[in-house]
């Protein structure tokens, strides 16, 4: 009876219904009024917001990667150039079956396991549609075997594109230096951009130096793009800018007859201009193909270069540390002079050895039988030990070290900001810091020959004679000759760098240089062998370095001691004397003998020298 009620009560239903239907038109006024806030922040207020993101999704920017600035010697022999590079790619949505088409592809074409590896990386983190590098720097006779059967190969393209090359292969590769694949570590904040189309950059030397003349500046496209990212057209170009092109110091024929003057031996040739500061050659050896390095160097490859007992990939010129031997003592004879402690005339007896006041030991002289009655010419010219110790025990460390460091010795050289090693020019202080130890008059000794803590580079060496050559003015050593930039093929010279002169007496600069004429043409001079008959005037000074010490009663014989244990050969000069055009540093490793070994070989780079400027008078 109550339930019949409750159906037949109009009044009660109409009430019910008023209320429902006044919350539901609340509900949905209220659900219209935040559509319409929301259409009104979407089309009035974030409109510019929403326009632009919805461009990008339909317009991207690529980039275009410029071309490298080339790379030329002083004479314009291309040393560093760009070459056509021909790709394998694939395009994995073409394929049907990727495992069988690269098993019939290998039919043709040699594909090695990591090709295939760095195929299936690529892969992982590219779209389908995009196309991926299967090998790189194909042959004109693999692309033309490929183009015969491309047919069968749907989505499989030869594209070209260019690479580093480097004509002249291991000549003056530590110089030159190489490209690389782009790492991480290679890029920061400043230049992420500018290497968005890039994959290259420059790792060791020249190339890595002046990455940013020779990079150029990128290039972008404004194409546009599907919702899967697939171009559709291009909408606009902005062109890169070609990176600029370098001309060298160095002249490769010279290069390449230093080299091979050097022969065998592991070592380094520094050859110079001391009125320029210019390098005509610089010679680590042994040396490495740069071509390795381009594309990327296989494990094999760079194993067998690392593994190298003889350390091809360091740049002993710049790197390498030697002691000086006896090429310092013309450094050393003139702090005497400028000292007032040694005079031109002065003597002293060589018996063969030195010994300190009330000390046994015997500090030898190369000459076993001695020297007999020296003088400073005669001791610089047969290379007296004797004298130089006694000399040096009268200058003391606190003059001795103070002059080297005056002609750049203890300190880089500064050659294009390159990466080099100081040296060591002890001292007293030096000794304190580092081995916390007093300075002994012994070291004194020994440092008066070029011998003990004191270790110097090459360029440092070849650095030190040109300005003996220059008789105090000095410059600092530099690669590059100029710029050119390849929109214009202006060339912009790079001026000589005149660092601080050494201010020492010109007639004591005029002394020591006839004594080192006399090294090379007297008849006792420790290199006149080597410089017999010769048709320039040269002024040098031989050295002989030993890698470990002897002891007192012991006798020095090569022929029973390891190569690795021979005493390394040494020879600075310069030619002509009275207008040096050039300066020379030559450093054989273990070759023994500076006036034997080292001093020959400078004869042949100074003849290529001269026979070349001959050639081009």
């Amino acid at each position: 009876m109550k339930q019949r009620d409750k159906i037949h009560n109009q009044f009660f239903e109409a009430g019910v219904f008023r209320k429902r239907a006044i919350i539901a038109t609340i509900i949905c006024l209220g659900l219209i009024a935040i559509i319409l806030v929301k259409l009104f922040f979407l089309q009035l207020s974030s409109h510019e917001y929403y326009s632009t993101l919805s461009e990008n999704n339909r317009i991207q920017i690529q980039a275009v990667r410029p071309n490298r600035g080339l790379i030329y010697d002083r004479t314009g022999l291309i040393v560093a150039e760009n070459v056509p590079n021909y790709r394998l790619e694939i395009t994995p949505e073409r394929v049907s079956n990727l495992a069988r088409m690269l098993d019939q592809l290998s039919k043709y074409l040699t594909i090695n396991p990591g090709d295939i590896e760095h195929f299936q990386r690529r892969l992982a983190r590219s779209k389908s549609f995009e196309s991926i590098p299967l090998r790189f720097d194909l042959n004109s006779t693999e692309v033309a075997r490929f183009s015969v059967v491309k047919h069968q190969f749907p989505g499989v393209n030869i594209t070209a594109s260019s690479r580093r090359r480097y004509p002249f292969g291991s000549q003056a590769a530590h110089a030159i230096g190489y490209v690389g694949r782009i790492t991480d570590a290679d890029l920061n904040d400043d230049n992420k951009a500018n290497y968005s189309a890039t994959i290259t950059i420059g790792k060791t030397g020249i190339e890595r130096l002046h990455e940013k003349i020779l990079h150029g500046t990128v290039g972008y496209k404004h194409v546009e793009v599907n919702v899967q990212g697939r171009v559709l057209r291009t909408l606009e170009t902005r062109p890169p800018t070609a990176g600029k092109n370098l001309f060298l110091t160095i002249d490769i024929n010279l290069q390449r007859a230093v080299e091979d003057a050097l022969g065998d031996f592991s070592g380094s040739i520094v050859v110079m201009v001391p009125k320029t500061g210019e390098i005509l050659a610089m010679v680590s050896k042994p040396g490495f193909d740069l071509n390795l390095f381009t594309l990327g160097i296989s494990q094999k490859d760079y194993q067998q270069l690392i593994k190298n007992t003889e350390v091809p990939l360091f740049n002993r010129a710049l790197s390498g540390l030697y002691p000086p031997g006896s090429t310092i003592k013309p450094l050393i004879a003139l702090a005497g002079l400028e000292a007032g402690l040694q005079t031109p005339k002065g003597q002293i007896f060589c018996p063969g050895y030195y010994t300190l006041p009330k000390d046994d030991r015997r500090y030898r002289d190369w000459k076993k039988a001695g020297h007999g009655l020296v003088n400073l010419d005669k001791a610089i010219t047969q290379s007296c030990d004797v004298l130089f110790y006694d000399l040096a025990l009268r200058l003391g460390i606190d003059r001795i070290s103070p002059t080297l460091k005056s002609f750049g010795l203890g300190e880089i050289t500064g050659v294009d900001k390159t990466a080099e090693a100081t040296g060591t020019l002890p001292s007293r202080e030096w000794k304190r810091q580092v081995h916390n130890k007093p300075w002994y008059p012994g070291e004194t000794l020994i440092t008066g020959i070029g011998q003990g803590y004191m270790t110097m580079t090459p360029m440092q060496l070849a650095s030190m004679t040109a300005t003996i050559a220059n008789r105090g003015k000095r410059f600092r050593p530099r690669l590059l000759h100029a710029i050119q930039d390849s929109s214009d093929n202006l060339l912009q010279l790079i001026e000589p760098e005149l660092q601080e002169d050494v201010a020492l007496n010109p007639a004591h600069f005029a002394f020591i240089i006839d004594s080192m004429e006399h090294v090379t043409h007297q008849y006792f001079g420790t290199a006149r062998r080597a410089f017999a008959a010769v048709d320039y005037q040269v002024a040098g000074k031989t050295g002989t370095a030993q890698v470990f010490g002897i002891a007192q009663d012991a006798k020095y014989d090569s022929k029973t001691l390891q190569r690795k244990l021979h005493d390394h050969a040494l020879f600075i000069g310069f030619a002509p004397i009275d207008k040096p055009e050039v300066a020379i540093a030559v450093i054989a490793e273990h070759g023994g003998s500076g006036g034997s070994v080292a001093a020959p070989i400078a004869r042949k780079v100074l003849d290529a020298y001269f026979s070349a400027s001959k050639a081009n008078d």
